[in-house]
């Protein structure tokens, strides 16, 4: 890795001096902070008054915890760190999942919370809390502003911690009292990141020495592969190599549609997919920009299978992960000076040759799915098919948490990095429909999809309003079905009941009505097709009910063999 140089750093004389408030905020437009996400209170809102002076769009949500995803998404899209403030006590309490969610989806997000005045802080008063600790173990950087003139050092050192390296969340607590003092220090914003070089030219030739005697070898592609400029020399080392390749969940896009006949599919949560057949299969695995949060290894590699390591990160060693090579550097840069010194394209094994036929037909099954019966609503199949047949190119798709997003991770095709957004690393529910507002923020003449389950749907879908607010070009669609089916199913096969997973039903299309949203259900099974094209077509955010029957949700746990055709096609 090339060591980073000393840069200048952006620096603005103020005028005179100003306070905390007015600093932070003229910080955080000279940044690059194009929305900011939030919900006011007495203790900070004197920084809300402030940003009101720069050309920053200050968005009310109607949860904290929805600030931070929306600010997530936009750091996940844009490689620049998201902004979410919220104010003491229970408002920086509410953010806790949105931050851990970040760090663990390597999503850039700066976080500002409001405190009490520092005199304050050691007495039994109204919204005090050690919010830097609790943030400490879910964060990359957590740090309270103890007085005004460090606030730029703070700040600078806040979105550093978040965009370098794996990216994640970085909070900030800030002091009322600090905001209002007066200082004649300059904002810290610096020109750019430290810019990483490929890695070290010994470890490049290890690696490409393994991978060419390596008669099995697989590709698994993990998070950071899905980063647009790492896809692409993805592309290229796989044109080169020929290398079958499986992806976690949170990798979706990262292979093109002109490498899919080599593409075992998405691995992730249960052990029994054809990416995991070719896992075991493998006599060498190379991952590209993976963690083991995506995906544990011990699931995938209980047979201890040599690996290589291709990451801006060093492994975290694991009892099945234990890299005989570390490639640690610019991925993109690594990938291409490894992809020149590899000559021979593979064969694949009649094993990968029988996994990846398996595939295609799976494939071929999805495009032609036609349900058998409807009595409880649709097969998840018919669903997936109608959905595919929507999205195009320039869709981007957020998934929520739940039976469908496993359906969904397996089975849908997408060919655009970043394209399927998808919280494997906290599976954290609630989080489609915000970052499909979030996403639209971004691209605002391009159509998002968020999906959820009933169930997750509830934990944000307040913020329809929000959405209708934005004139957000979303539609969202709920896959219904009264319950919290992926918990039911697992405790079905661990206790052969299940427990605390059921509850009513809501009419969505009147509750999204009532928003201002335009909703729409789908009752019978002509309706699915149109129903979904006049979404697609309809300007602004369109909610729409789909009835699923999960009876075959049991199937997406059966073991696999090769030369068998997965169960849910059966």
């Amino acid at each position: 890795m090339k060591s980073s140089t000393v840069h200048k750093m952006h620096e603005t004389q103020p005028e005179a001096s100003i306070n905390g408030a007015q600093l932070i905020a003229r910080q955080l437009e000279q940044q690059g902070t194009k929305f900011i996400f939030g919900i006011p209170g007495a203790k900070i809102d004197r920084l809300f008054d402030a940003i009101e002076d720069t050309n920053i769009q200050m968005i009310p949500v109607r949860h904290e915890a929805n600030g931070a995803f929306m600010a997530g998404v936009v750091g996940r899209l844009t490689g620049k760190a998201g902004v979410t403030m919220v104010t003491s006590g229970p408002g920086c309490g509410n953010l806790l999942s949105g931050l851990a969610t970040a760090t663990s989806e390597g999503d850039p997000l700066v976080a500002i919370g409001g405190a009490v005045k520092r005199a304050d802080k050691e007495k039994l008063t109204h919204q005090s809390m050690d919010t830097v600790n609790i943030f400490r173990p879910v964060t990359k950087y957590s740090a309270e502003i103890q007085h005004v003139d460090a606030a730029g050092e703070v700040m600078a050192n806040a979105f550093r911690a978040a965009e370098y390296g794996r990216a994640g969340s970085s909070f900030v607590s800030l002091p009322q009292d600090v905001l209002g003092d007066m200082t004649s220090n300059d904002m810290i914003v610096p020109n750019h990141q430290p810019v990483q070089g490929a890695a070290d030219q010994d470890a490049i030739l290890d690696a490409v020495k393994e991978i060419s005697k390596a008669k099995r070898c697989v590709v698994l592609l993990g998070l950071q592969a899905s980063r647009p400029e790492n896809a692409s020399a993805i592309g290229r080392f796989l044109e080169k190599t020929q290398l079958p390749v499986v992806g976690t969940y949170q990798a979706a896009g990262a292979v093109d549609i002109s490498y899919y006949h080599r593409f075992g599919g998405r691995i992730g949560l249960f052990n029994n997919q054809p990416g995991d057949l070719l896992l075991a299969d493998a006599d060498l695995v190379l991952t590209i920009g993976y963690s083991p949060i995506e995906y544990d290894p011990e699931l995938w590699n209980q047979q201890h299978t040599p690996v290589v390591h291709l990451d801006v990160m060093a492994a975290d060693f694991d009892r099945c992960y234990q890299p005989c090579v570390e490639v640690i550097g610019h991925i993109a840069k690594t990938l291409d000076m490894m992809t020149e010194r590899l000559s021979d394209k593979s064969q694949l094994s009649l094993t990968a040759s029988t996994i990846l036929s398996e595939v295609a037909q799976q494939r071929e099954i999805i495009t032609h799915y036609s349900s058998k019966s409807y009595l409880d609503g649709f097969h998840p199949l018919e669903v997936l098919k109608a959905m595919q047949a929507v999205i195009t190119p320039d869709t981007t798709l957020c998934l929520d948490m739940g039976s469908f997003h496993i359906w969904i991770a397996r089975y849908l095709s997408c060919f655009r990095a970043r394209q399927m957004l998808i919280s494997n690393g906290q599976q954290t529910m609630g989080v489609a429909l915000p970052w499909g507002i979030g996403a639209s923020l971004l691209n605002p003449g391009q159509k998002v999809i968020s999906v959820s389950g009933d169930g997750g749907f509830m934990q944000s879908s307040m913020e329809l309003e929000t959405a209708v607010r934005l004139k957000s070009n979303i539609v969202h669609i709920i896959w219904v079905d009264n319950g919290y089916n992926m918990v039911a199913i697992q405790e079905l096969k661990k206790y052969q009941r299940h427990a605390c997973v059921d509850f009513g039903p809501i009419d969505f299309k009147a509750y999204a009505d009532s928003f201002g949203a335009k909703g729409m259900a789908v009752t019978e099974p002509s309706m699915l097709m149109p129903v979904l094209r006049e979404a697609m077509e309809t300007e602004g955010p369109v909610v729409v009910a789909i009835p699923v029957d999960y009876k075959d949700n049991h199937k997406l746990m059966a073991p696999r063999k090769v030369g068998t055709l997965d169960s849910v096609f059966s």
